[in-house]
């Protein structure tokens, strides 16, 4: 009698046990890392410093401006796509959308303040509303823009005095937010 071999082992099969993404899933992850890293690395200096980046990063995104070998781009955008796996990119995410005005709220604050332009230089009384709103503003600094940009406007022709209004505006839109974000945070001080 010849004895039989089974094909199927009797014996259960062991549990399925989840050991991380697959190779696949880690290497798509570290390419959007590396896309990450590239929209970064188009960001000034000024801007990257906002980001409060570690350093070894912050340098790295500074060095890859300065190579201009393809092959050494190359290299150092991998070093970065490496430094960004220890760094959340969520808050990352929201800033580029946020300095490339992508964000809903970026673009409503834009809105907002070139309105406030146009009315400064058009109506009488909005300067008093403007005070009224944005307290902490340098008012006499917004008079000295709003006289400057109204006979560059007359003139027909945009100059620094209009776009330094803007600026100006939105930075005591900034710092008036800021205020009352500090206010809402903290109600005890």
């Amino acid at each position: 009698m010849r004895k039989r071999t089974l094909l199927v082992d009797p014996r259960p099969a062991p549990p399925l046990v989840y050991d991380g993404p697959s190779k696949s899933q880690r290497k798509r992850d570290m390419t959007a890392l590396q896309g990450l890293g590239a929209r970064l690395a188009t960001l000034s200096a000024d801007r990257i410093a906002e980001l409060d980046l570690p350093e070894r990063l912050a340098d790295a995104l500074t060095d890859y401006k300065r190579i201009t070998a393809h092959e050494g781009a190359r290299r150092q955008m991998q070093l970065i796509g490496k430094l960004m796996r220890d760094v959340d990119p969520a808050p990352l995410i929201q800033a580029l959308e946020r300095f490339s005005g992508a964000s809903r709220s970026e673009v409503a604050a834009m809105h907002t303040a070139e309105r406030w332009r146009e009315r400064l230089l058009g109506e009488a009384g909005a300067m008093t509303e403007f005070a009224a709103a944005h307290p902490a503003s340098d008012m006499q600094h917004l008079r000295s823009l709003v006289r400057g940009a109204g006979g560059d406007r007359s003139s027909g022709r945009v100059a620094r005095d209009y776009r330094e209004l803007y600026r100006a505006i939105r930075a005591a839109m900034a710092t008036g937010q800021a205020a009352s974000e500090s206010t809402t945070e903290d109600p005890e001080s």
